[in-house]
């Protein structure tokens, strides 16, 4: 997934994430790209970290770096966590109604072969 498909996921996506591990923008980023989820925007990851924390799904601190500047860590609240769960059951709707368009693409794709 890229670019715009990813912008309306990108909220559950770095809930899970922080649910996983506190961590900080740049680190949450790079656990994006590695489950799959390039080219997101920092721009556009940070404001959607920041609107969480506004609606106090994220606390965030200023944690001190061994190599340079205090880094922003961000960490799930309760209400993050209640906001995750109510939207897993939704994404979990939405898998099975994707895993049948692929099965419906995939029989389609063979007989177009034919």
């Amino acid at each position: 997934m890229c670019g715009n498909e990813v912008r309306g996921m990108l909220r559950p996506f770095l809930l899970l994430l922080i649910h996983q591990r506190p961590d900080h923008g740049y680190e949450l980023i790079e656990r994006l790209a590695d489950m799959g989820v390039a080219d997101v925007e920092p721009g556009h990851a940070y404001r959607v970290l920041r609107s969480m924390e506004r609606e106090r799904l994220l606390t965030s601190s200023w944690v001190p770096s061994d190599s340079g500047p205090a880094r922003r860590r961000y960490e799930l609240t309760p209400e993050g966590l209640a906001e995750l769960r109510a939207r897993m059951s939704g994404l979990a709707r939405f898998g099975t109604v994707l895993d049948s368009f692929l099965v419906l693409w995939k029989e389609h794709s063979e007989l177009s072969r034919r």
